[in-house]
């Protein structure tokens, strides 16, 4: 099946690790993940979702799912208070970043170049 268009990468990026600028207001209410054990401890189990979004990541640094019908894989580590991935989204690569992970109840909001960047609200179920 052919590709929709060239963009669709670039809206899966937009979709797993940024839709709008993080901001002070927009972290109200979410506390920061402090380690990796608390961070397994929230998604072991679980599945990250959001819309056309379903991914699991493991304790064994793997991340696998789909995305908007297509295969998401790749590989996770936590580097200095932050969750470092390399992803690719149907044989795409989209890169290596380190992400600021906030929780709220069950949304963990991921926000890309160590918190600086845009962020992406996931419901763990």
């Amino acid at each position: 099946m052919p590709r929709m268009d060239a963009t669709l990468p670039g809206l899966l990026t937009g979709a797993l690790l940024s839709v709008a600028t993080a901001d002070a207001a927009g972290a109200e209410g979410f506390s920061v993940v402090q380690s990796a054990d608390r961070f397994v401890s929230l998604v072991d189990g679980r599945e990250l979702r959001r819309f056309g979004i379903r991914l699991n990541v493991t304790s064994e640094g793997q991340i696998e799912g789909q995305a908007f019908g297509s295969p998401v894989t790749g590989e996770w580590t936590w580097e200095g208070g932050y969750f470092c991935r390399d992803l690719y989204w149907g044989g795409d690569d989209l890169g290596y970043n380190c992400q600021l992970v906030q929780e709220n109840g069950d949304t963990l909001r991921f926000t890309s170049d160590r918190g600086a960047g845009m962020f992406a609200d996931l419901t763990l179920r």
